[in-house]
């Protein structure tokens, strides 16, 4: 057996044989990728990253991170790449990089940040993911154990069934979860002295960690009261827990080169914030409560009160509060002229249709029937269980509506309320047009009477306006606003 194993382990040798000097550190370290090979995954991820996403629509706001990013970036230990700053068009709360200097910060995030300084410190840390090849550096670690199960297969044979790391599952966990607490110290380290040589304050760092925990605590919050995950920046806070003490010690370590008089940029980046859509894109549709709006579709519907709205790129999901009953509305072109009961039969290949007929109550072509499907609800596996499949025709475009419960009993009560949402479907009527808009931020200035409490009765967010107004304004959980202070709030 060892005879068999010496290849195997000479290989590994001489593939952790490939050293490569960190930018950073000036050392000597293991790299299984070079920067040709960095800079290319970054170039060919960079299209899926804007397609999923999208990118906002709004060149000077583009411009503006382009430039703040830029003179970080020049600062850094590795100034001689081009990177890309680009404002993605989700309300998600996320800022990411892939390697070779592909940076992305969500509207979402920004929404939550009040200063250009608070900006170039979400900039700089993600900066510092790339110029520290956090990415070739979690890859290495990942191949190496993928080469170890391998010499382990040899022995213990159970073990080669184990999938291996790929890249692109080392760079999606990064997305979503962050590097790991080594790596983001690193990366709050190196964005904290990059923005301090460029002229920004760099205790910045600590005032959006702090923003950032306040979203975070209110978002885990309100996601168990909606029965769903919470939407969280990459899972920052697993890695930094309240007053670290290595957090402030890095952070301070950027304090010689801080600014006799450090720049701010809360007027510039407030005044840049200002119109910036809040909450859904315009071209995804939007939602108020229970309603959903979608302005280039030109259609609107309503979904049973109390439901949650998933709204997805590739569909719309409504939830019930304990996940036991699910609706799923699905865009489809059509191509050919068949009639609506064709369309289930012929496209969607369904089979064994049952109480099948027109939809009544709907001024358009339309079929509905019971088939049955697999779904998942809550933690179970998926099972075939009835499903109410019904599809309406709206110009050249078929919408498919799926809705199914967990149980025979529940899907009997749900039923009716399936098909009220499908026969609430209707064109945008006029004032319709106006909520499609969507949401937006607008700056103020703060009287002597303004208070968060008033301002959230008169806001248009749906849920939890006053607290959302605090935690945008960083006044979470109780503080006012300052009279003559510039504010945001949603219109």
């Amino acid at each position: 057996m060892l005879r068999h194993a010496l290849p195997i382990l000479l290989l590994l040798l001489t593939m952790l044989s490939g050293c490569a000097t960190n930018p950073v550190s000036g050392k000597k370290e293991v790299a299984l990728m070079s920067e040709e090979k960095e800079i290319t995954v970054g170039r060919q991820a960079d299209p899926e990253i804007r397609k999923e996403y999208g990118v906002y629509d709004d060149a000077k706001l583009q411009a503006y991170v382009q430039r703040v990013g830029e003179k970080l970036a020049g600062l850094s230990h590795r100034p001689e790449l081009f990177y890309r700053f680009t404002v993605l068009d989700s309300p998600e709360v996320n800022a990411f990089a892939l390697p070779g200097g592909y940076v992305y910060i969500t509207r979402g995030l920004m929404a939550y940040l009040n200063s250009e300084a608070e900006l170039a410190a979400v900039l700089g840390h993600e900066i510092g993911h790339v110029t520290a090849r956090h990415a070739v550096r979690q890859y290495t670690t990942a191949m190496a154990a993928q080469i170890g199960y391998t010499i382990g297969a040899i022995f213990v044979p159970q073990v080669g069934s184990q999938a291996g790391s790929t890249l692109f599952n080392v760079l999606g966990t990064a997305l979503v979860r962050g590097y790991g607490r080594e790596h983001e110290l690193q990366a709050d380290e190196l964005g904290a002295e990059y923005s301090a040589l460029a002229g920004y304050d760099p205790d910045a760092m600590l005032e959006v960690l702090q923003v950032l925990k306040n979203q975070e605590e209110f978002e885990v919050e309100r996601a168990k009261l909606e029965g769903r995950e919470p939407n969280v920046y990459h899972g920052v806070f697993a890695t930094h827990p309240s007053n670290d003490q290595r957090l402030q010690q890095v952070v301070k370590g950027a304090q010689p080169n801080k600014a006799r008089n450090p720049n701010t940029g809360r007027a510039e980046y407030l005044a840049q914030l200002d119109g910036v859509v809040f909450g859904d894109s315009v071209k995804q549709g939007v939602r108020y409560g229970n309603k959903f709006y979608h302005k280039h579709l030109g259609i609107a519907l309503r979904f049973p009160e109390g439901w949650r709205i998933e709204n997805q790129p590739d569909r719309l999901v409504a939830v019930n509060r304990h996940d036991s009953a699910r609706m799923v509305v699905r865009l489809q072109d059509l191509n050919r002229r068949i009639a609506p009961r064709e369309f289930l039969e012929q496209r969607l290949k369904l089979k064994e249709l049952h109480q099948a007929a027109e939809l009544p109550g709907t001024g358009f072509p339309s079929y509905t029937a019971l088939t049955r499907l697999p779904w998942a609800f809550g933690t179970s596996l998926a099972h075939t269980v009835d499903t109410r499949v019904t599809v309406l025709y709206f110009g050249d475009k078929a919408y498919v509506f799926y809705a199914a419960a967990s149980t025979e009993e529940e899907f009997t009560r749900y039923d009716p309320l399936y098909l009220d949402t499908a026969r609430s479907f209707h064109a945008l009527t006029d004032p319709e047009r106006k909520l499609a808009d969507g949401l937006h931020i607008k700056i103020i200035t703060a009287g002597a009477h303004t208070s968060f409490a008033e301002l959230g009765k008169d806001s248009p967010i749906p849920n939890y306006p006053e607290r959302m107004l605090r935690l945008i304004n960083d006044r979470y959980p109780s503080s006012e606003p300052q009279p003559g202070a510039k504010i945001k709030i949603v219109r």
